[in-house]
Order: structure tokens, then sequence, then C-alpha cells
């Protein structure tokens, strides 16, 4: 596993993350899409009855997530140990977005060294789910940032937490929680009681990531260069400001590491909400937040392979 563990880090930081139809992260999608258009099918009502529906859904796409990749890493361990080790750290690879996360919102970094605002505001609006189309510069800064920091637990920490334990099986269920959290785990009209229990199941998988998370980061700051007093000042103050149990982990370390105020208010399909403000505004959000934040992650994630890899090791002699 510790060798899974690097190369499949190695292999994001070498490729990124492919586009393709057989993502498996893209048939997850698939399947969920398929199980919502038979519930919207069904029409049922019963608040109750939408939940126990989001549930079985819930029950189905995670436990086949994991018993298929389960069944594909095993069949190719029985031919040869070097082959299953090959599958299994290529769909451990799959699971690890941090490139992704660099590439996508260095380009709205890029828009604005250019003064592109437009184009700016284009790029941002295909990494987060506000409404961009009105967003000033600083806006549009503290937008990458958040986006770049919320994504660390949920797309690169945890799947690596949930790897070292129990390999690409549990990385691979752990991610079919995340797709349906960011899929169905809505409330509104639609998906209110039919997707809370993915929502919930969500917090609950990320809530010990999400504090992980933080606390690499605020260490990495040592090897950032970035304030590492202000992070964990932040931190402690603001790390429960956001509805979500864990979102404002990661956000109040970037806030005080880089002397920024992120949150606030913002649009969403056209209505505003209402969120608190995380950290001080220190410093005006300027384009190289966004590259210090790619920072931030980059050592953070280091870090969480390192720690990865050698605790898998210390335990398992693999």
């Amino acid at each position: 596993m510790v060798i899974i563990i690097i190369a499949a880090f190695v292999l994001d930081c070498v490729i990124g993350d492919p586009q393709n139809p057989f993502h498996p992260i893209r048939l997850i999608g698939n399947s969920i899409a398929l199980g919502v258009r038979a519930f919207k099918k069904f029409g049922i009502k019963r608040p109750a009855l939408q939940f126990f529906a989001g549930v079985v859904l819930t029950i189905i796409v995670v436990g086949l997530s994991y018993i298929v990749t389960m069944f594909i890493t095993q069949g190719f361990y029985r031919l040869n140990i070097w082959a299953g080790i090959a599958v299994e750290t290529v769909i451990c690879y799959f699971l690890i977005a941090a490139k992704a996360l660099k590439v996508e919102s260095m380009k709205v970094h890029d828009a604005l060294v250019d003064g592109d605002i437009a184009g700016a505001r284009e790029k941002l609006s295909r990494i987060v789910g506000r409404d961009t189309q009105n967003l000033d510069e600083p806006g549009i800064i503290k937008a990458a940032v958040e986006t770049v920091v919320e994504n660390l637990t949920d797309s690169v920490i945890a799947p690596i937490i949930f790897i070292a334990i129990g390999g690409a099986p549990l990385g691979m269920a752990y991610k079919a929680v995340n797709t349906l959290d960011s899929m169905i785990g809505y409330r509104n009209a639609d998906f209110e009681f039919f997707g809370k229990f993915a929502a919930r199941l969500d917090d609950a998988v990320n809530f010990i990531p999400a504090r992980i998370s933080a606390i690499l980061m605020i260490t990495g700051c040592i090897f950032a260069g970035e304030d590492i007093k202000g992070a964990l000042r932040i931190y402690l103050r603001d790390r429960r400001k956001h509805k979500s149990p864990n979102s404002a982990q990661t956000e109040s370390v970037c806030a005080g590491a880089l002397g920024i105020q992120l949150g606030g208010d913002n649009y969403y399909h056209g209505k505003i909400i209402r969120k608190p403000t995380i950290g001080d505004c220190v410093n005006p959000p300027e384009p190289r937040h966004i590259a210090s934040a790619n920072r931030l992650m980059y050592v953070a994630t280091v870090t969480a392979v390192i720690l990865a890899a050698s605790v898998n090791f210390l335990i398992n002699g693999r």
C-alpha cells in the first residue's frame, strides 16, 4: 500500500485528472443520476418516503462502488501481485485531484494577471457553485481561494486517508459518498429530504479528515512561507463559522495564513445566501493569494502522503 499511495500521488502530479467517459467518478455520477431520474419518475411526495428513497440510493451506490472495486482489484491480485498493485494504483490515482484543483484555479489567477475579468469569471464558474457574473476582482480571488482549500479535504486528503485504511475499495466508497453529496445534498424543493442522508453521511465521513487537513495546513505554513501564527489564531477563532461542520476548518486556516477575509454573503442561482465572514481583512485579496493557497494545498498533500505511507508501512510492513 505504501507503493500505491506514493505512485497514485505521483501520477496525479504528472498527468492530472483525466477527463473521459470511463472515469470511475463519472460512472458513479451516472449511476446517481439514474437513481435521481427514477426518484422523480415515481413522484414520491411524502418526506419520510423521500428520505427512505435517498437512504436506499446512497446504500446502493456506496455499496456497489466498494464491491465492484474490491472484485476488480482482488481479481488482478490473483493473477499477479504486480498486476494487482498496478491496477489498484491506477484506481487510487483517479481518486486524488490535487493537480486539477491547481490547474483550474490557476487559470483564474492567470486571467486576472492579464486583466481579463470576464475571462476570470468564466473560468471561475467551472469550479464554483456560486454566481460569478457580477463578482469583482476581490470576489473572484476569494472564491478561487475558497474552492482550493474547501476541496483540499474531499478531493485530496480524505481520499488519501481512506486509501491508507482500506485501499482502493474504501477510497472509492468515500468518493461515492462525496459525489452523492455534491449531486443531491442540497436543501431545496427537490432534494431537501431525498438528499439529507447523503449530506449527513458526507459530513460524518469528512469530520476527521477535515480537521487533519486543517492541522496539515497549519504546519505546512512553515514550509510554504506563510503566517503560521495567524493561521492558528484564525483557525481557533473561526473554524466553526459555517453551516457545514467541516468547511470552515481549512478556510479559517487559509484566511489566517494569508491575512485575507473569506466567506461572507454570495449569490447562488440568483438567490443571496448569508454566510459569516472568516478571517480578518489584513491584506486586500490579490491574484497571488490564489497561488499561495495552492502552495499550502500541495504542502499539506505531500505531508499527508508521507504520513499515510509511513503509518501504513509501520502497521503492515509493506
